[in-house]
């Protein structure tokens, strides 16, 4: 990697305007550093690739259709390997038309999903504090479609196909998240 954490995050609030998707990419970084030390990968690549992972959003207004595909191009001079740029265009499969298939990209997916799932939780606690925040009532949540309707269940269920039971990734991506909770405002 040819970018270190402090540049990378330079860089992205340079694309990146709107401070929710900030705060998302933040806990999506954070989400990943949990997941590469479960799975055993490095924690520093997984964690940049969670940062940067919607560092075109705004160039591309979001548009599922070519979102993730100019990432690329953004990053040009950023140096991260080849399995990095791919599990940042793959975490929107609707772009590239290919569904996803190693390791890294169903983390990136279900765990930059997780997040906001996770984030629209807590602020239905009453201190909105993520502190506050028990695993169950994610998991609740998870059944309930109307509760962040926008929040694609399946990509978090993806977990599964990288060995995470659901119940154990919810945990690992709650407390992710609680770590860095000043951070991210919760």
């Amino acid at each position: 990697m040819g970018i270190d954490r402090d540049q990378a995050f330079a860089r992205l609030q340079e694309h990146v305007r709107h401070e929710k998707t900030i705060i998302h990419c933040l806990a999506s970084e954070a989400v990943m550093r949990a997941l590469a030390k479960r799975l055993g990968e490095d924690p520093d690549r997984w964690g940049l690739t969670g940062l940067l992972h919607d560092i075109d959003v705004e160039f591309t207004n979001a548009d599922p259709k070519v979102h993730a595909l100019k990432a690329e191009e953004l990053m040009a001079d950023f140096s991260l390997d080849s399995e990095m740029i791919d599990a940042i265009r793959m975490h929107n499969d609707e772009a590239t038309g290919i569904p996803r298939s190693t390791t890294f990209q169903h983390a990136l997916a279900a765990g930059e999903t997780i997040t906001g799932l996770i984030y629209a939780t807590t602020l239905v606690y009453p201190d909105k504090k993520i502190a506050s925040v028990k695993y169950k009532s994610v998991r609740k949540r998870m059944t309930e479609k109307a509760f962040a309707a926008s929040v694609n269940r399946d990509h978090i269920l993806e977990c599964e196909k990288i060995g995470i039971p659901l119940d154990e990734f919810i945990q690992i991506s709650v407390d992710a998240m609680k770590e860095i909770s000043e951070s991210i405002g919760l």
